[in-house]
């Protein structure tokens, strides 16, 4: 008995001890490929943004993930706008090279295709920006982008982030009452939205974001939009202009847009490919959160600190400019029947996504008006 116990301890030690050696050899081969210390992919990549715009701080809300998820194998160098090149031109520079990569809006490049708009804002088909960013990842949108960039030559892998809530109508000397108001004015604003209001007979410039308040006050225009109480505060307006219009039709949505060069693309690995994919959905979560902190914050400095004059849109304008976006979305469907495959698409996926959601949804400003004793002005 005790002969074989003792066989049994011998052949345990011998497992043991080439278990040991084994282990060690592993590990001789393996930690020099683990410690060796390897130069990351690096990805230069330009917004469409100034420093001081919020949206400067949602792209890198972008970087920061990638960056700290890549583990030090890839990594993103961020320029603001302007640093290359200009703000409108930022997705033609990825496509070509002079950038790896791009954080802008399809409404910057919409020159080269009207149907870059609908990626960002376009017909009101009762959708809002989350059901119409679903669109884009579950209802066929993305496919159709990707159609889009190979029709225009445009070599890039493009990501949507951030459902964006509805752009005021704007920033205007004089509160507008009527749409009539409108017609002969400056007006700034870009993508679609600027068809939009040339169709309600205003006098549309498109401008990057940096360029607005130049413009106002010298007078190259008289009214403008951009996107949020931040963004805008931040511009400046309430320093030039005192009245401000919540609500509108004309660009109810849109999204960032992510664009890499697709030669870099396909230069890095799987795993990498799939950090710079999920954390554009990651991103998308947290600028929205960004954005719910600050919009509502900014707003309220508005009235009480700058007493800017606050104002929801008139129905009335609201109701002209859905005339307006049906004579457009036909012209421009009879011109290009790509334009109006993608108009097909949004309306077959808000037909019933946005009926599901109207029928379901609890009346949030009754809620609101209830626990706050307020009443919001319609």
């Amino acid at each position: 008995m005790s002969n074989q116990k003792d066989k049994t301890t011998a052949s345990r030690r011998k497992f043991l001890s080439g278990a040991a050696v084994a282990t060690a050899g592993a590990a001789t081969l393996g930690f020099p490929m683990i410690g060796r210390t390897q130069s990351p992919i690096v990805i230069k990549m330009q917004g469409a943004w100034g420093a001081k715009d919020i949206f400067n701080e949602m792209a890198e809300e972008y970087v920061k993930r990638v960056n700290e998820m890549a583990g030090g194998r890839l990594r993103i160098d961020y320029l603001v706008a302007g640093a290359v090149v200009k703000p409108f031109e930022v997705m033609d520079a990825t496509s070509k090279g002079v950038l790896d990569a791009s954080h802008g809006v399809p409404v910057y490049w919409y020159g080269k295709s009207k149907v870059a708009s609908l990626f960002g804002s376009g017909p009101i088909n009762g959708c809002d920006a989350p059901q119409t960013l679903a669109w884009i990842h579950r209802g066929g949108g993305m496919e159709l982008y990707n159609e889009l960039l190979a029709k225009i030559n445009l070599d890039v892998v493009g990501f949507f982030v951030m459902p964006m809530p509805t752009q005021p109508l704007g920033w205007f000397k004089k509160p507008i009452t009527d749409a009539k108001q409108l017609k002969g004015l400056k007006y700034r604003t870009v993508g679609l939205a600027a068809d939009l209001f040339q169709e309600m007979g205003a006098k549309v410039t498109q401008l990057p974001g940096g360029e607005i308040i130049p413009a106002l006050e010298k007078g190259v225009i008289d009214a403008f939009e951009f996107n949020n109480p931040t963004s805008d505060s931040r511009f400046g307006a309430q320093d030039v202009i005192k009245n401000y219009m919540m609500g509108s039709y004309h660009q109810a949505m849109e999204f960032f847009e992510i664009a890499i060069n697709k030669k870099k693309w396909a230069t890095i690995p799987k795993d990498l490919q799939a950090i710079l994919q999920y954390a554009a959905e990651a991103a998308s979560s947290s600028n929205w959160w960004t954005a719910m902190d600050n919009y509502s914050r900014d707003l309220q400095i508005l009235k009480d600190k700058h007493k800017v004059n606050v104002l929801r849109t008139p129905k009335s304008i609201m109701a002209e400019q859905l005339k307006a976006w049906d004579v457009l979305t036909k012209r421009l469907s009879d011109e290009d029947p790509f334009f109006a495959k993608v108009v097909e698409s949004q309306r077959a996926w808000a037909k019933r996504v946005a009926y599901y959601m109207f029928l379901n949804e609890a009346d949030y400003k009754l809620g609101y008006e209830h626990i706050f004793k307020t009443k919001i002005p319609v």
